[in-house]
Formats: C-alpha cells, sequence, structure tokens
C-alpha cells in the first residue's frame, strides 16, 4: 500500500528571539503556521528504507540518503522499511521549514502505519527545532528553541496566503550571528491573527544584510494590499496574507509579471 503526504511549507507569522543561551542556540517566541501546500512524499513497504529525491529543488540536496527524511526514517523504530519518494517543492535553505516539514511528514506517515513511540516528540526534536511544530502542521506557539509548543487557535485558517522567495538559499546559522543580541520584547497576547499584526520577526534586518534582495520582496509584497508581510524565519522566503483568494492571485500576477524569476506558491493557511 502507497501512502502519500504532503509536507507542509512552515511561517513563522511572528517570531521573537529573546536572548542567546549558553548552549550556543537562541530562546524563542514564534508563532508556527501552515500552508495546505509543500513538498510531496510517497511511501510505500520495502526491505529496507530508501529515500529518493525527485521535482525542481531536489538538486539542492547535497546527499538525498542524508536528508531529514532519511534521518526521520532511522529514529523511528518499525517493522520492515520504507521506500519514500520525495518530491521538492520547496526552496532548500528557505525560511519554510523544507526539511523539517518533509520530516514531519515521515512521522506521519509512520504513525498512520505502525504509530508513534511515546517519546517521539524527542525524537523529533534531535532532528531540529522545527520538527516537533511540522509533526501535526497546525498553527501553535513555540518556545524555548521552538520545540516547546502550545496550542493556537484557528482564526487564521483559510487566511489566502502567497509566499515569494528570490531562489536565494539562506543558511540560518550566519542570520542567527548577525541578530543584534537585543531583547524587544515577548510575543502578544490575543488570539492568532492579533499576535501576528502585532508581532515582528528579529531576523529580518540580518537577513536583509545577507540577502538585501528580500527587503524589494517585502516591499513589493506590501503594494499589494495585504493586512500582513512578512518574513519567515531565517529567509529568504516573504510572506502575503489577503482577505480573499481573488486579492492574493492579483497580488501574485503582478509580483510575477515583474519578476518572473521569483518563486511562488499559492495557498491557504491550515
Amino acid at each position: 500500500m502507497t501512502i502519500a503526504e504532503t509536507a507542509y511549507a512552515k511561517i513563522n507569522l511572528a517570531l521573537h528571539v529573546r536572548k542567546r543561551r549558553e548552549d550556543g542556540y537562541h530562546e524563542l517566541e514564534t508563532l508556527f503556521a501552515f500552508v495546505d501546500a509543500g513538498d510531496r512524499l510517497t511511501a510505500s513497504p520495502a526491505k529496507q528504507d530508501a529515500v529518493s529525491a525527485v521535482g525542481e529543488f531536489a538538486s539542492g540536496l547535497d546527499d538525498p540518503f542524508d536528508n531529514l527524511v532519511a534521518k526521520a526514517l532511522g529514529k523511528l523504530p518499525r517493522n520492515g522499511g520504507l521506500a519514500v519518494t520525495l518530491e521538492k517543492i520547496l526552496p532548500v535553505a528557505a525560511g519554510l521549514g523544507g526539511g523539517s516539514a518533509d520530516a514531519g511528514a515521515v512521522f506521519r506517515i509512520v504513525r498512520e502505519q505502525h504509530g508513534l513511540p511515546d517519546d517521539w516528540h524527542a525524537r523529533a526534536t534531535a532532528l531540529g527545532a522545527d520538527v516537533p511544530a511540522c509533526v501535526e502542521s497546525r498553527t501553535c506557539i513555540g518556545r524555548g528553541t521552538g520545540t516547546d509548543l502550545e496550542p493556537a487557535d484557528d482564526s487564521l485558517s483559510g487566511t489566502p496566503v502567497l509566499l515569494v522567495n528570490p531562489r536565494q538559499p539562506l543558511a540560518t546559522g550566519p542570520v542567527f550571528k548577525l541578530w543584534d543580541g537585543a531583547d524587544h520584547g515577548p510575543l502578544p497576547e490575543g488570539n492568532a491573527r492579533e499576535i501576528a499584526l502585532a508581532g515582528r520577526n528579529d531576523l529580518e534586518k540580518p537577513a536583509i544584510e545577507l540577502c538585501p534582495v528580500i527587503a524589494q520582496i517585502l516591499d513589493e509584497m506590501r503594494g499589494t494590499d495585504p493586512f500582513l508581510a512578512r518574513m519567515s524565519g531565517s529567509g529568504a522566503t516573504c510572506f502575503a496574507l489577503y482577505d480573499n483568494i481573488p486579492a492574493r492571485d492579483a497580488a501574485a500576477e503582478t509580483i510575477a509579471a515583474s519578476h518572473p524569476d521569483w518563486w511562488q506558491l499559492k495557498g491557504l493557511l491550515r
């Protein structure tokens, strides 16, 4: 039996960096949300685990056998192997949690076939800070390094969203290294919409220093009258939220006409 799963694109509606920790990581407060589109995985029973990658951004994976799909398979005990094909639709190193979303999809595939061990959260955390949130791929608040999860309401569910990336990968480490080290305050309180509107992304400024085109993307997105436009994660993807689908689609057409080389994805928030 073949199982198909979507690795839903992750966006950070708000991302507040509070302090640098002694272990080298950063204390975060973030509002995760997920788009109803992303990479696609298909899995079928096999004698042993195997991973293959196809799609537009498959070449961005240095080693398909050492990516987060393969690592997630290795973290989850079960009888028999899985042959997984990853169709890489999301850009790599783009602030969309692409690899983490892929790993989250593997957890859901294994859960459907075999169930997950009681310590699945710790296993997911070992793969990366975004992976636990990507397992359920629902709007939630992340604290600590992003792995301490709290439920959030679904007041933004169904919101039309446009993602734009300049096709320039941006590694997380250098962006955090340029963070100014200042605590600009906690995540706001309220429902998801209120938190998103009153929040910020503290990595936006350092990301723009490394990848100046991000500022241009944000300017052009804000010119299409969304109710929110912001960079996601550590960049370089930016998102815009709209009140209706026609407004989102018109914005996508406008931006594509002037920048046909930029990557786009249209969807709805889950």
